[in-house]
């Protein structure tokens, strides 16, 4: 283990964030900087521009003496944010790559009175906004972190740290510049990521696999225009049974499974023991952290199955439709489309380019009474699974989840995707990989009243800087 001052680190780490990076961070959550997906003008409009410049800014004010910073722009591109500190520990070929985002999902409706997505607002421990947890704080904390390694004078290896900025969009741009910056990086050791999530605020938690994401529009048409449903109701199909039936095939709408067997995978045993501990942890605090109507209950009652359902079984979730007129305009017509945008979530095994082939057939052949079927626009990033636990790695964060929350490290597996941690895993199979974050009960990214535990944010700066440490001490 490193000679880290643990109490010197959390002292240090506790007035950086305090009298510095959370007015910064209030500052970044009132620029609107929408991920490209849901801002094509985000050129014009400089919001990102704005973000990038406030976070290269800090880090420069805040970084370890000696730390290179660069904005790079590679033509039609969002930006990156390129940060560099020269290794101490006597092994010039070792890094350690840090990772983080800056650009953010779009408002949403529902954020409770006295909030919203582009002002901040501290409440207690909890400081509101969009892009706060998701993932605003990274680039603060990874700063702070080996800013503090350098306070302290442990030896530490190359650190290079890259803050993305079209993470929400499924990282588009981020494999032309990890080719463009490939000898700049080098061969990492250790991959640090702080865009994943923790089921409690009481422990460090470990993300040991993401799930993939396929996305598409399914759209059904049976007429050229709306006609009178009292003229054509029981004549002219419904568009929108029509589509439910189609549907119907991709996941049975009593139960939620997806029916298709090859949209699952065996899941390993390893990652089964791992959802029972986290069940055994966390019970019923599963379905509990979030916002239920009173008496609604989940799909089931085991908790390590929920666990599972989270994390290695494909499930799918309508996020938008079109056709549908508001509730105040809709007369009594049969429209002639309805459409659904679908977001299936797959299992960290499944190869996602097959998924896409498998579900646009699913969907469109055969239709019900011929009616056009199309399922456009469809995309697939693959899911993730870690590789096997280093003993050096697996001592050194249950030795800093001790020291700094008092508990056991957990490992757990998440439902979303982070699209670097796939390419990376491909790239640099022997890496090690320090996957977490602060996104835990009620944090809410990409929804209303999204917030950052700022206890966590900081045990979690200490957690990197102490394992940063035990990586360069290891034997």
């Amino acid at each position: 283990m490193s000679r880290l001052d643990v109490d010197r680190l959390i002292a240090t780490t506790e007035h950086v964030w305090t009298e510095s990076a959370v007015p910064a961070l209030c500052d970044y959550i009132r620029i609107p900087n929408k991920s490209p997906s849901f801002d094509p003008r985000w050129r014009e409009n400089g919001h990102m521009d704005r973000a990038v410049a406030l976070i290269d800014e800090w880090c420069r004010k805040h970084a370890a003496p000696g730390t290179s910073f660069e904005v790079i722009r590679l033509e039609g591109r969002t930006p990156l944010l390129y940060m560099e500190l020269g290794g101490t520990s006597g092994n010039p070929t070792d890094t350690v790559l840090l990772y983080g985002h800056l650009d953010k999902q779009p408002e949403m409706v529902g954020w409770e009175s006295g909030l919203g997505p582009w002002e901040p607002v501290l409440r207690g421990d909890r400081l509101y906004g969009r892009g706060s947890a998701d993932d605003g704080y990274a680039a603060f904390a990874s700063t702070i972190a080996l800013a503090a390694l350098a306070d302290q004078k442990v030896p530490h290896a190359r650190c290079v740290v890259l803050i993305e900025a079209c993470e929400e969009s499924g990282s588009p741009d981020l494999p032309a510049y990890i080719e463009h910056l490939a000898d700049r990086i080098g061969r990492p050791g250790l991959v640090v990521c702080l865009d994943s999530g923790c089921a409690n605020y009481e422990q460090l938690w470990c993300t040991t696999s993401l799930r993939g994401l396929l996305t598409g529009n399914l759209r059904v048409q049976l007429l050229r225009e709306g006609v009178h449903s009292g003229d054509a109701s029981g004549i002219v199909p419904d568009s929108f049974r029509v589509l439910r039936a189609v549907l119907d095939r991709l996941e049975s709408a009593q139960t939620g499974v997806i029916v298709p067997e090859d949209l699952h995978c065996e899941i390993p045993a390893e990652r089964l023991e791992q959802a029972r501990r986290v069940a055994d942890a966390i019970g019923a605090d599963v379905w509990d952290k979030f916002p239920w109507l009173e008496g609604v209950t989940a799909v089931g009652d085991d908790p390590t199955q929920l666990i599972l359902n989270r994390t290695w079984r494909p499930a799918l979730t309508i996020t938008g439709a079109a056709g549908l007129p508001a509730l105040g305009d809709a007369g009594n017509v049969m429209r002639p489309e309805t459409a659904v945008k679908l977001s299936l979530r797959l299992p960290p095994t499944v190869d996602a380019k097959r998924a896409v082939r498998r579900v646009k057939s699913l969907l469109e052949s055969d239709p019900p009474y011929s009616a056009l079927v199309e399922f456009t626009h469809a995309e697939g990033q693959s899911g993730w699974n870690a590789p096997a636990v280093a003993p050096w790695l697996e001592s050194a964060l249950e030795n800093a989840s001790q020291r700094l929350f008092g508990k056991p490290a957990m490992y757990m597996g998440e439902g979303g995707s982070i699209p670097f941690m796939g390419m990376l895993g491909q790239k640099f199979p022997e890496a090690q990989f320090l996957i977490t974050g602060v996104l835990g009960p009620g944090s809410n990214a990409h929804g209303p009243n999204e917030f950052l535990h700022l206890p966590t944010a900081k045990k979690l700066t200490c957690a990197v800087a102490q394992v940063i440490a035990d990586h360069a001490a290891r034997s």
